[in-house]
């Protein structure tokens, strides 16, 4: 075998680790929309479904799911070779805003740790999102949607 039917073969097997890997998020989201059901399920039947940290935590499940769907997303675009990049800061746009859904301050050590995170997580959002813009394609196509 020559150098070039090597690289063709270890560039099918990857392919395949793609797919593979497509199929893993797909199950990951199934698995994730039925807990969120028995979830959402359970908070009605016990009446907690009216507590704030309840609905939190729902939220914090609906976007990590987001996730997993944007995850899916980049494989299934960088299987086809197709750019990735608006994808992955759109994933990381949605992976940010989790994180400022969830979080509290009297998780931290002082009132000094919790605002230099929450300044984090705000220029972080604002430089995300400064990039999805720049990224953005053309008015009029719906290659912009997220």
């Amino acid at each position: 075998m020559d150098v070039e039917a090597h690289v063709e073969l270890t560039e099918r097997l990857i392919g395949g680790v793609e797919i593979v890997a497509a199929y893993v998020l797909v199950f990951l989201f199934a698995v994730g929309v039925f807990d969120l059901r028995l979830t959402i399920g359970g908070l009605i039947l016990s009446g907690a479904i009216t507590n704030a940290g309840e609905v939190v935590a729902l939220v914090d499940t609906v976007l990590l799911l987001f996730i997993i769907v944007e995850v899916y997303r980049t494989v299934v675009a960088y299987t086809r070779e197709q750019s990735v990049l608006r994808i992955v800061v759109a994933t990381a746009v949605i992976a940010v805003t989790r994180r400022v859904i969830v979080f509290k301050p009297g998780d931290f050590s002082s009132s000094r740790a919790a605002l230099s995170v929450a300044i984090g997580l705000a220029v972080l959002i604002v430089a995300l999102v400064g990039a999805l813009y720049l990224l953005s394609p053309e008015e009029g196509t719906d290659a912009g949607v997220l």
